[in-house]
């Protein structure tokens, strides 16, 4: 084994992906034997890379021992996705003003949808993920819009997948869901009900790019007892669309967030916070 790894033939740098990819399942500290574990790597290993990404600044050691994401990663990945967050930024901002809801962009990251950018309302309402986060494609407006768009066999494939819910609302049945995204790409839009989590609600349109392709979902996020009106977000949503489309034209999709690793859906992985992105086509 190359390195001491568990892995033959495993050089440095998948070594030191392996130890960063052991933090993007939360917030948490991880002692280096959880970060071992999680990598596959050695401890010896973990022990020597961790010191040398902590004295970079990419890992920070708290009191406690455990080690967190280094202030210096973080301002590093602040650059992925720069050119579609600086441009959407003022439009997400405009939408936030006249809905007083939180306002949301995601991208697809692989099974996953990824939330670029979003504005919070100070409306109590349940919040499902963060800037950053992630949910499974099926259980959010901006995921069921993004993947309602997806080739075909994109589709099929991740309705093969194990679908999680996560709510007693959550569509996990393939064939339920495949009528729901024919529906969707008819309509334009998509409405989730208290689907990601109880209490809230969500509304999305596509956000296209250059020759129809589809680069982002653009939502709302508003309580479960609004649910019913949900639809009269809609001429304000496909404006705002509209809008980031026109600012992001004169940029490939390449440019404006990172090449995504990957286009098929395998099981819940892992990319960077900001990056990956694949645009996808407009049927």
């Amino acid at each position: 084994m190359a390195g001491g790894a568990r892995t033959p033939g495993q050089s440095v740098t998948s070594k030191v992906l392996a130890i960063l990819g052991a933090f993007e399942s939360g917030s948490n500290a991880l002692s280096l034997t959880d970060i071992a574990a999680a990598s596959g790597l050695p401890l010896s290993t973990v022990h020597r890379l961790v010191g040398e990404l902590e004295e970079w600044g990419a890992l920070n050691r708290d009191p406690g021992g455990g080690y967190r994401v280094g202030m210096r990663l973080w301002e590093l990945g602040q650059h992925a996705g720069r050119q579609m967050r600086e441009r959407a930024r003022p439009i997400l901002q405009d939408l936030f003003g006249l809905t007083q809801e939180t306002t949301h962009l995601a991208i697809r990251s692989g099974a996953d949808v990824l939330f670029v950018d979003r504005i919070y309302s100070s409306k109590r309402v349940p919040r499902a993920a963060r800037v950053g986060g992630r949910l499974p494609l099926h259980v959010s407006a901006v995921g069921k819009v993004l993947l309602a768009h997806e080739d075909e066999w994109f589709r099929e494939t991740y309705l093969l997948r194990d679908l999680e819910a996560m709510t007693r609302a959550s569509r996990v049945d393939a064939a339920t869901l495949r009528t729901e995204l024919d529906r969707i790409a008819r309509q334009g839009y998509a409405i989730t009900e208290q689907e990601a989590r109880v209490g809230s609600c969500s509304v999305a349109v596509p956000v296209f790019h250059r020759e129809g392709r589809v680069g982002a979902g653009l939502g709302l996020v508003v309580s479960a007892a609004q649910a019913g009106s949900l639809a009269r977000y809609l001429p304000a949503l496909r404006a705002a669309a509209a809008d980031i489309e026109r600012v992001t034209a004169p940029f490939p999709l390449s440019t404006i967030l990172s090449t995504m690793r990957g286009s098929s859906p395998p099981a819940r992985g892992a990319d960077p916070p900001g990056g990956a992105l694949i645009g996808t086509r407009f049927h």
